[in-house]
């Protein structure tokens, strides 16, 4: 009898789909031309994110631990953008909202696991810039390039072990006659409120995992930055202490930008009943297009090496 239900569950599930809103209480015209706005930006992201790994893959001086990470973190962006953008412009310009079972899976699996990619090649850079200005000696025999690759893939694969049961657990429940997803993709906490039976667990190990991956990496980041504010605060010079924070500014920046507005989407999600639904889902498109956006931006504008590659590439000046 269990493999029968199972049966026809699968059965189900291979015809089953998703109607995704878009941005639920904003008029479809108005969806029609705030899409260009979302349009312009992913480009932006796009053709950042790919001349920043080609400027580090063709400069040798570049591969150092810092611009490493900031390769993975380029990945990273690509894939969170690429996961939502061309089906939310879809919904938004083609009103193409209906989405397949397994794919609104997989996109659950790509945002949670690459958000959780992203928070820990943060983590990782903020250890970088710690050792690069507290063991300024030390720092190219601690991070070497087979060191850093490590960590990488220790990021990756702590995204893909925790996120994967996410799919697994919600693909194994039955779902109710409603297939609509007030969103614009499809989310974790979203899919489950379609659920019809006991989501706790499913629940619970989803607030597990969200504070145990973002809890512990910016615990990580604020002790790299206390370590790091104590030891510029002694350095005995004030153009040496100026410079020092320069170098860790394009990560703070960078910092603020993905995880104010992660907290904001996550919070809202589980507790904040009395926030608009239109200001809920606004934030939570643009926290997985924003920070891919700003990250090539902000680190083109304020690394020097970066910086001058791109306007010699454009120029066509020779190095």
């Amino acid at each position: 009898l269990h493999t029968d239900i199972m049966a026809d569950n699968h059965s189900h599930f291979q015809h089953l789909y998703f109607v995704l809103t878009g941005i639920p209480g904003l008029e479809q015209n108005a969806q029609f031309w705030i899409a260009f706005p979302f349009c312009a930006m992913y480009i932006v992201a796009i053709l950042g994110n790919i001349t920043l790994l080609h400027v580090i893959r063709i400069d040798h001086t570049l591969h150092e631990p810092m611009y490493l990470f900031l390769a993975m973190l380029a990945i990273t962006d690509l894939v969170l953008s690429s996961s939502t953008q061309p089906k939310m412009l879809a919904i938004f310009w083609f009103h193409d909202h209906e989405i397949e079972y397994h794919a609104c899976l997989i996109q659950v699996f790509f945002i949670h696991t690459f958000s959780s990619v992203e928070s820990g090649v943060l983590m990782a850079m903020a250890l970088d810039r710690y050792v690069a200005i507290c063991f300024p000696l030390q720092h190219s025999s601690i991070l070497t390039p087979s060191v850093v690759i490590k960590l990488g893939a220790v990021v990756l694969m702590r995204g893909l072990l925790l996120v994967s049961p996410f799919c697994f657990m919600v693909s194994r429940m039955p779902f109710c006659d409603s297939q609509v997803i007030p969103q614009s993709y499809c989310e974790h906490m979203a899919v489950l409120k379609l659920v019809c039976a006991d989501t706790r667990v499913n629940r619970g190990y989803g607030l597990f995992v969200a504070f145990s991956v973002v809890g512990f990496d910016m615990i990580v980041i604020s002790i790299s930055y206390v370590m790091i504010l104590r030891a510029v605060l002694r350095l005995p010079s004030g153009e040496a202490s100026l410079k020092a924070f320069g170098t860790c500014a394009s990560h703070i920046c960078v910092i603020l930008a993905f995880y104010i507005q992660a907290l904001f989407t996550f919070l809202t999600h589980r507790f904040g009943h009395h926030v608009p639904q239109v200001v809920h889902i606004m934030v939570a498109n643009l926290y997985l297009l924003v920070p891919p956006m700003l990250n090539p931006i902000i680190y083109g504008v304020r690394t020097k090496q970066i910086r001058d590659k791109v306007i010699q590439g454009c120029c066509g000046k020779d190095p």
